[in-house]
């Protein structure tokens, strides 16, 4: 492919081009379609929410809600000072005409226990999928008012408004960090290979492999729906793998014409070696992101598809276009040469000289260098042990400073589970009759009597679409273990008693706290399966591409330390606080539920990236005829600036994450920094080369039994010797007493 490519490189960079405009071209024509609430959420949650699709109830108002409390102490809600002003918070909301429905207070009976606090509900007008960019205005009349009673607490909480604010953190953050990730590639690549031109292509590969796929996604999300997620983690792992690629394949290419190699030999060199290196690192990745089809959840097969895509396209890309790119630009992608940084820290035959000298205490003592960076990588991983996961709630993900979030927190405390009630979908071919009649009111005596609910059960009827739908407070509130507590009494001890007993009825119960306890459960149940796969298949591909039993356990075991220590740093930060402050995550206490997946599957994909490539050039080194030791100081001596240079961009732009504002993406940036950074240098610095050399000629070890398997090995006779340069010519010596 890559001699074709050098070859005819005119028509494969055209092809290239012609392939990211068409595909970009369909893919807008076929327009991306995205996942509903049903598909991204599983169990009791997404039933409830298929009902109410069939019935056509699911796109219901947005409900709004405005708190309108007094202090301590001080005025009751009947008082009538009070009760004006709970006239002006209605008559301000009605003023705004984006609101209909607007219920008061003291018709509704929604008075405190306390008698201190009043709830105004009321909906937002139109489709309930653009409230949000339409519930501005009704948020400023409500501050109007508050300005005017400074005396009173005046808060507004609902769909849209959380929504919006919700919208607006997570895509400021997303847009940011998307903003942010080229500019510092890019930098990281120029001082990396100190030339401007060298510099741009990895990153022009990257980015156009992203826009090829972006159409791609759009025509499979018609099988397959996608979400705005699923993008922005395949820009994250679409930049992460393309520069990679390219970095190795022109790295390597570089290497072969600086040892004095004609062009076409250079690239046939670098597509045998570096471009096979490409294929089994993005064979290997793809596996490792098809254990998120495994879950059976909508967002995660979303993710999944999206980067073997874009992983996929980044392969193709890195060993097709780029040697035509190479061939044509030849030695002119050594333009725009940089002053100080061309050939910076490194010596003869491209090797580093910081990593040589790392590498010769790690050979030294082999023995001492595994036992202390294994070590430090248990110890960073026994943390995990205990790792809590949960979903966060509104104040955990964007803390307790945003007006919604206070709202939030007033009102469940003024009307406990108010704000996030249960919400029971009761289907029955006669929905009025008085059997079905008699068990919701069972069940909504039965849900207070029981201690799941404090009251009172809200019904709402629909009798020509045979639902009734119940919002069921739930005791606990805010307190995530609470509220699950009394939605488990609701499903296991209400319902069967009650709802259950109607033949031919259905009742899933939904709502917020169910959504989140569902996938929860789903995820856990997807981490068995999910981790088998990956390390099965990823054992099966190492097994193949190097035909060593050896190096395939080595491979997973190493991979598997590397995300124990990420799970471990996890813990430390976010659980249990120790630096939290230095990424503005104090009293989190809990990882976000889907990032310990995500994370292993996003993380042994990449850590099995830079694995494939530091083995490839050592197993290299070894069949041309080296001894074990000098193939594996070759190998991580040649390999070891690429890879710190591709983890070094990784490690930054997933930095970038930890700095943004929602605590779920501080926790996914610090992961997956500190993981890439653990991998690019005690796992393949000191680590790998010290369990190497301990293992000695057993690195290569096949049992007979396996030796029918196909070879997937790169032919070694592909490298031709490097040519051998005439020694100078000895400088003229001055006859004695010259120039006197």
């Amino acid at each position: 492919m890559g001699g074709w490519s050098a070859r005819h490189r005119w028509t494969a960079v055209g092809s290239w081009l012609l392939f990211v405009v068409l595909a970009l071209v369909i893919g807008s024509m076929a327009g991306r379609v995205d996942l509903t609430d049903r598909e991204e959420v599983p169990g009791e949650f997404g039933q409830a929410v298929a009902i109410l699709d069939k019935a056509g109830l699911s796109d219901g108002p947005a409900g709004e809600m405005v708190l309108v409390q007094a202090a301590e102490g001080s005025r009751k809600a009947t008082d009538p000072a009070f009760r004006a002003v709970v006239r002006e918070v209605v008559a301000a909301v009605k003023g705004t005409g984006q609101v209909t429905s607007v219920q008061s207070p003291y018709d509704l009976g929604a008075v405190s226990e306390d008698g201190r606090s009043a709830l105004v509900r009321f909906d937002m007008r139109g489709d309930p999928e653009t409230a949000a960019d339409r519930v501005q205005p009704v948020v400023d009349a409500v501050q109007g008012v508050h300005d005017e009673h400074k005396d009173l607490k005046i808060e507004q909480f609902g769909e849209a408004s959380s929504e919006k604010v919700f919208n607006e953190a997570f895509g400021s953050d997303f847009q940011r960090a998307e903003y942010s990730a080229l500019p510092v590639a890019l930098g990281i690549l120029l001082i990396a290979f100190g030339a401007l031109v060298a510099a741009l292509l990895p990153v022009a590969l990257a980015m156009t492999a992203f826009l090829a796929t972006t159409g791609l996604v759009a025509v499979v999300s018609h099988a397959v729906h996608m979400s705005d997620t699923a993008n922005s983690v395949m820009l994250l792992v679409g930049l992460a793998v393309g520069v990679d690629y390219c970095l190795f394949y022109l790295r390597r290419e570089r290497e072969e014409r600086e040892a004095g190699h004609d062009a076409q030999t250079a690239l046939r060199i670098a597509a045998a070696t570096s471009g096979r290196a490409v294929l089994v690192s993005g064979v290997t990745v793809i596996v490792a992101m098809a254990g998120m089809l495994f879950t059976g959840i909508g967002d995660f097969r979303a993710m999944g598809l999206a980067t073997m895509m874009v992983v996929a396209v980044a392969m193709f890309g890195s060993v097709t276009v780029l040697p035509a790119l190479l061939s044509l630009l030849g030695e002119r992608v050594e333009k725009g040469r940089i002053p100080f940084l061309h050939r910076r820290g490194r010596g003869a035959g491209g090797e580093s000289r910081i990593w040589r000298a790392v590498l010769a205490g790690v050979l030294r003592r082999p023995v001492v260098a595994a036992a202390v960076a294994g070590g430090s990588l248990v110890a960073l991983a026994v943390p995990a042990i205990g790792l809590n996961t949960a979903n966060l709630t509104l104040s955990q993900e964007l803390g307790d400073d945003l007006p919604v979030v206070r709202a939030y927190e007033d009102i469940n405390k003024a009307f406990p589970g108010g704000p996030d009630p249960a919400q029971v979908v009761v289907k029955a071919p006669g929905i009025s009759s008085p059997e079905v009649r008699q068990a919701i009111d069972a069940f909504s005596r039965e849900a207070v009597a029981k201690g799941a609910s404090p009251g009172p059960v809200e019904t709402e009827l629909h009798e020509k679409e045979g639902v009734a739908v119940l919002k069921v407070p739930l005791t606990g509130g805010t307190d995530e273990e609470k509220a699950e507590a009394s939605l488990k009494v609701l499903r296991d001890e209400v319902r069967p008693g009650t709802l259950a007993k109607v033949a031919g009825l259905s009742a899933p119960i939904g709502g917020s706290t169910a959504a989140s306890m569902d996938f929860t459960d789903k995820i856990g149940d997807a981490v068995p399966p999910v981790f088998a796969f990956v390390v099965a298949f990823a054992f099966l591909l190492m097994l193949l591409s190097f035909r060593s039993l050896t190096i395939a356990v080595t491979s997973i075991v190493l991979n598997l330390l590397s995300v124990g220590a990420a799970y471990g740093i996890l813990t430390i930060v976010f659980q249990h606080g120790w630096g939290a402050g230095l990424v503005g995550a104090e009293g989190v206490g809990a990882i976000v539920a889907w990032l310990p997946l995500f994370l292993f599957v996003i993380l042994f994909g990449l850590s099995m990236d830079y694995h494939v490539f530091v083995v490839s050039r050592i197993r290299e080194a070894r069949m041309r005829g080296l001894t074990t030791q000098a193939a594996i100081r070759h190998g991580i001596t040649t390999t070891a600036g690429v890879v710190t240079s591709a983890a070094v961009i990784m490690v930054a732009v997933f930095a970038i994450f930890g700095t943004l504002s929602m605590q779920s993406m501080k926790q996914m940036g610090v992961g997956l920094a500190a993981a890439v950074l653990i991998d690019a240098t005690v796992i393949r610095g000191v680590l790998l080369p010290a369990v190497m050399a301990l293992l000695g000629e057993r690195n290569w070890y096949l049992p007979k039994w396996l030796g029918r398997l196909p070879d997937m090995t790169h032919d070694e006779t592909a490298v031709a010797p490097a040519p051998v340069r005439p020694a100078p010519a000895p400088a003229p010596v001055e006859p004695s007493g010259a120039g006197r």
